[in-house]
């Protein structure tokens, strides 16, 4: 039997003095982050807001097997946020419409959370009203014409059920009641709410598709109202990418347990609490970042060298060849050589050493004080 088949459903119950210790130090973690981020400047907080966002879309999506650019992420986050960076691409409409809707539910985070929203969200999600090569309903809750809701693994033949979500008649009801809850200003701890939310959203699974991330979604816009501010400096999605499978166990137990919930809340917490641990990380890189710009800020640069910087200083992945710098700025070898060596001699590029065909080349960074 499934939680939402009890007869208690959906009266979540948890062991408050297991999850004390972990509410602390959520608290604790949550005060230090947002009084270092109000110590930086302006622009270092948008950098670390624009780095964060990008990142959880990335991986939110990711969890799902669905792989995004993250430059074209980075961009289309820019370009809302009102940032100005050179260098970004365009971007696909299924990009443009993952990060509408993180946006949505993070920057409007003190908006009440209702069926159109949720629907716009799906809609955003699925802008050619596909999942893949399949139809589905877009921008509606799902009607199970093609049969029940389920959550199926291994191949055709032996498939695994994992899941079976509530029958489609019970979804506008079960769907009120959640949104009733989520908007209540009932004491609750906020933290404890956003754990609530991500479970209670996934068990009713109220889409065809998009459910993971929709309910990431509502689990960071609960996050945004205990933080007080619609600047994200954590990822959540990035430490559930990391214990993925993990998040799917717990997911499955927790359905087929009882309505006390307390291992879900630990599990949750305990992903929260990397994801604040883990912003130290983020922030270095963009201290970093700074502290490189305002060591060079009167050297001069030209368009492919400012455009290759800042892939450096972001996330290039692989190492740096004169003829992959070629490819990327759509120039002559040649004139990427030149480029290169131009770099080298006014100390903002160094030769790994490696030599021959193997030459690269990597940003000679300065150090952070400590």
């Amino acid at each position: 039997m499934y939680l939402h088949q009890s007869k208690a459903w959906p009266n979540f119950k948890w062991e408050s003095d297991t999850l004390l210790p972990y509410v602390s130090e959520i608290r604790n973690l949550q005060g230090r982050l947002i009084g270092r981020m109000e110590g930086m400047g302006f622009e270092l907080r948008d950098e670390a807001v624009l780095e964060t966002l990008t990142e959880d879309i990335v991986k939110s999506s990711e969890i799902e097997g669905e792989l995004l650019n993250p430059e074209e992420v980075r961009s289309s986050v820019a370009r809302r946020l009102g940032m100005e960076i050179s260098g970004l691409p365009n971007t696909s409409r299924e990009v443009e419409g993952v990060v509408e809707m993180m946006l949505d539910a993070t920057q409007k985070y003190l908006d009440p959370l209702t069926k159109d929203r949720m629907c716009g969200w799906h809609a955003a999600l699925f802008p050619t009203g596909r999942s893949g090569m399949h139809k589905i309903i877009v921008g509606e809750w799902r009607d199970d014409k093609a049969g029940p809701m389920q959550v199926v693994s291994g191949a055709m033949g032996k498939e695994t059920v994992h899941y079976t979500a509530p029958d489609a008649p019970r979804l506008e009801k079960e769907m009120d009641r959640f949104i009733e809850w989520f908007n209540s200003e009932k004491s609750m701890e906020a933290v404890i709410k956003s754990a609530i939310a991500h479970l209670w959203f996934v068990s009713i699974h109220p889409f065809d598709d998009g459910n993971g991330r929709i309910a990431r979604a509502i689990a960071d816009n609960q996050l945004a109202r205990a933080d007080k501010t619609n600047q994200r400096f954590y990822s959540m999605s990035a430490q559930i990418l990391k214990s993925k499978k993990g998040y799917y166990d717990i997911l499955e137990s927790t359905q087929k347990g009882s309505m006390d919930v307390s291992q879900w809340l630990v599990w949750y917490f305990e992903r929260l609490i990397e994801a604040l641990e883990a912003t130290n990380k983020t922030l270095s890189k963009i201290l970093i970042k700074a502290n490189f710009w305002e060591l060079h800020k009167t050297t001069q640069f030209n368009k492919r060298q400012v455009e290759m910087i800042n892939k450096l200083l972001n996330n290039f992945v692989g190492k740096l060849h004169s003829s992959k710098w070629g490819k990327m700025t759509k120039v002559h070898r040649d004139t990427a050589r030149k480029d290169i060596q131009d770099l080298i001699e006014k100390g903002v590029l160094l030769d790994s050493g490696e030599g021959g065909r193997s030459t690269n080349y990597i940003l000679n960074l300065p150090a952070l004080e400590s």
